[in-house]
This record gives C-alpha cells, sequence and structure tokens, in this order.
C-alpha cells in the first residue's frame, strides 16, 4: 500500500472525492492496525458552496480547511458524533471531502455512516488538522483496488445545496449509507 501525498488532495474537491472510493483508510495504535475501505464520500466546495462550513468567513473551527491540502479537518456535528474529512484544493482556497462510510473488516457493526465510521476507527478531536500525508496513526493509502461501478447523487444530511450532485459511492456496495 502506498500512502497519499500531498498532491493526491492538492486538487478539486469533486475530482478527490470521486477518486478517494476505493482507498484505504489506515489507523494505527500501538501494537495494532485497523484498515477499512471507503466507499462512500461527500465534497464540500468552500467559500461558494453554501453547504461547506467555508462558505462564510474564516474562523477559527474551519481554518483548516483554508490550509495545506491533505490534513484532517475533524469536527463535533449534533452533539454526540464527530466527522472526519480531508481537506482539498490548494493552500488558501478552502475546501474538504466528508469520508460518509467504510467497508469494514466485518468484526464490528457497519461503519455506514460519517458518525459510524469516526467511531470505529476512534477518529476524535485530537485528529483535527493531523498530517494524512505523514503516514502515521491516520492516513489514507492506495492498495491498487478498482472500485468499479461509481453512483453520485445529492449530499445527505444537509438543508442547503443538496441538489449538487457531491455524492460519490461504489454502487451495489452493501457498506454505503442509505440515501434520504
Amino acid at each position: 500500500m502506498k500512502v497519499l501525498r500531498r498532491g493526491f488532495y492538492a486538487r478539486r474537491s469533486a475530482l478527490v472525492a470521486g477518486e478517494l472510493l476505493g482507498k484505504i483508510i489506515v489507523r494505527e495504535f500501538p501494537g495494532k492496525k485497523i484498515t477499512a475501505r471507503i466507499v462512500e464520500t461527500e465534497a464540500y466546495l468552500g467559500k461558494n458552496d453554501p453547504a461547506s462550513h467555508a462558505a462564510g468567513k474564516l474562523t477559527k473551527r474551519n481554518s483548516v480547511m483554508f490550509g495545506v491540502p491533505g490534513h484532517a479537518y475533524v469536527y463535533f456535528c449534533y452533539g454526540c458524533h464527530f466527522m472526519f474529512n480531508t481537506v482539498t484544493e490548494k493552500k488558501g482556497k478552502a475546501g474538504a471531502v466528508l469520508i460518509r462510510a467504510v467497508e469494514s473488516d466485518g468484526r464490528v457493526p457497519r461503519a455506514n455512516g460519517p458518525g459510524k465510521l469516526a467511531k470505529y476507527l476512534r477518529i476524535g478531536r485530537a485528529f483535527n488538522e493531523h498530517d494524512l500525508a505523514s503516514g502515521k496513526k491516520l492516513y489514507i493509502a492506495d492498495d491498487g483496488y478498482a472500485p468499479g461501478k461509481i453512483g453520485r447523487s445529492g449530499r445527505i444530511g444537509i438543508s442547503g445545496a443538496r441538489e449538487k450532485l457531491l455524492r460519490f459511492f461504489i454502487k451495489e456496495n452493501p457498506h454505503v449509507s442509505k440515501y434520504r
């Protein structure tokens, strides 16, 4: 497996969102490693995207989205779930990709939602701004897997800009979250 380097992330958010499908999230612990295949993502486009945290002004919370691509943007949502995103675009231009669902190793309940996958991989606030290109503790790697048929739809769980086809998923994968 090859760790995804900074150049992979330093591109348009929608392009990165589609190309993250089939990649492997690696979460390392002392003496243990958890891996999971990405099966669903959503792109957030920054300043001109009303659903993006960066749609307004630069704040302490969203500042990582304007930073160096290839870092994690982790935030707490609905008072109960962490959400794991990868920062995309070029430094100074906000963008991110939410990792919505992963195919777990089968030993745990399905991680078919962003809160469930963060819990499964034990990704919390401490990983906000973590360098995913470092290849340490939390990173995304390519094992050469080709996902096959890719689907697109409107995003899930937001009130604005739902009509934009910025949700990407591996068609017919049972680990993809249910569209609502």
